[in-house]
């Protein structure tokens, strides 16, 4: 069984790869804005599904984006299939991931508290050395 694993590991991480490059450079789609970039692709057993777990940022209407991606998705598939050589392609489901967004959140959060907090650690010394 792990052998298995490992080879469906190997399906998903080559078709992100060439999903990330369709998407990003042969997809003509004029509602498709924005940064787009795929964050994970998990394949089931039989190649029959792939759930393709985007990140849109920069975009006009992410919501839009999203649905224009599945739209495209029969493009994207035939041109998957051309650039992949397995037996089956699978059917893509395209799903927003805000995983990125939600770091860039908490690193903005962190990057605000952390100068209050050497600003009181600064004022903490500075009355020590008084003392």
């Amino acid at each position: 069984m792990p052998a298995n694993k490992n080879r469906m590991q190997k399906v998903s991480e080559e078709y992100k790869k060439v999903l990330s490059q369709i998407i990003g450079y042969e997809l003509k789609n004029p509602n498709v804005t924005g940064l787009i970039s795929i964050t994970k692709v998990k394949v089931t057993q039989d190649l029959k599904y792939a759930k393709v777990y985007v990140s849109i940022l920069n975009s006009k209407n992410i919501k839009t984006t999203l649905e224009a991606l599945k739209k495209s998705a029969g493009f994207i598939r035939s041109e998957l299939a051309k650039k992949v050589n397995l037996r089956n392609t699978p059917e893509l489901i395209f799903e927003l991931d805000d995983s990125i967004e939600y770091g860039a959140k908490i690193d903005n959060i962190l990057k605000e508290i952390l100068p209050k907090k050497e600003d009181s650690q600064e004022n903490e010394k500075q009355i020590e050395d008084e003392e």
